[in-house]
């Protein structure tokens, strides 16, 4: 286990953490986590698990900044409009912390590439806005054998979950399918940025939570907020057995999944 003296300096309040430790810090060190989507939640994920040391990131993103995502995703600023946001975001990490690896993938997600860009990581954090991104990212993860740490945020309101392939409840577990007809999006009902920042930091503190081993993470449980009143209700949920994703007839390839892209 070597640190050298900038590691020891740089992560010295994560290494007095009781339960984390070097231990810890050398797992962080060693772990390759891909994070998907760079907006509101992704953000906050990723300056924390950059921040935290994580060795290997990957940053999966195919749209451009425009004006009225700076109310949120504060990984960006003026000056990155119209730039790819994984380009964007991979500036700041580099700035923030020298010492990790960051890699980006510049193109949307679809049943052809999405395997072929998890397999090389250890965890996927599923930062989107879409529920056709969520449910395909799951798929993959589920078929891959990805741990997958997921949440949304709109509105006043966050939730966010976290998945253990074949052991714990997937998100096609709660739900079945994408919701038919018009969708509430930020764009439609609108979003308050400090949501999307919280609930980025949740799925953040659980990746670092599983990586390093410390805490109990959120499999088979739901965690809600609407920030209004500030309560927080933790549900608890079961793996579903006959779940068409992971259940005893789950898929066996994503050319079984409904998603073409997203």
């Amino acid at each position: 286990m070597q640190f050298n003296k900038e590691e020891l300096e740089r992560y010295n309040r994560n290494i007095l953490l009781s339960g984390i430790g070097k231990i810890g810090q050398q797992k962080l060190k060693e772990a390759k986590v891909l994070v998907v989507g760079a907006g509101g939640l992704g953000s906050s994920v990723l300056f924390y698990l950059a921040a935290a040391g994580v060795g290997e990131i990957g940053i999966c993103d195919g749209d451009s900044l425009d004006l009225s995502n700076l109310q949120r995703q504060i990984l960006h600023t003026t000056q990155d409009l119209n730039k790819n946001k994984a380009q964007s975001a991979k500036e700041k990490l580099e700035s923030l912390n020298p010492l990790i690896k960051i890699k980006t993938f510049k193109e949307r997600l679809s049943k052809e590439n999405v395997l072929g860009i998890i397999q090389d990581y250890d965890l996927v954090v599923e930062a989107t806005d879409a529920f056709v991104s969520k449910f395909l990212i799951n798929d993959a993860c589920v078929l891959g054998g990805k741990i997958l740490v997921r949440a949304s945020a709109l509105h006043f309101c966050g939730q966010a979950m976290s998945v253990k392939p074949k052991e714990s409840a997937c998100y096609a577990c709660l739900f079945d399918s994408p919701p038919k007809g018009e969708v509430l999006t930020s764009a439609s009902v609108g979003i308050l940025g400090a949501v999307a920042g919280l609930f980025g930091c949740i799925e953040a503190n659980e990746a670092i939570k599983i990586i390093t081993g410390v805490g109990k993470p959120l499999f088979d449980e739901f965690l809600t907020c609407d920030v209004r009143d500030m309560e927080f209700r933790k549900i608890a949920i079961k793996r579903n057995p006959k779940c068409k994703i992971c259940g005893e007839n789950g898929i066996t390839s994503l050319e079984e999944t409904r998603y073409k892209s997203v």
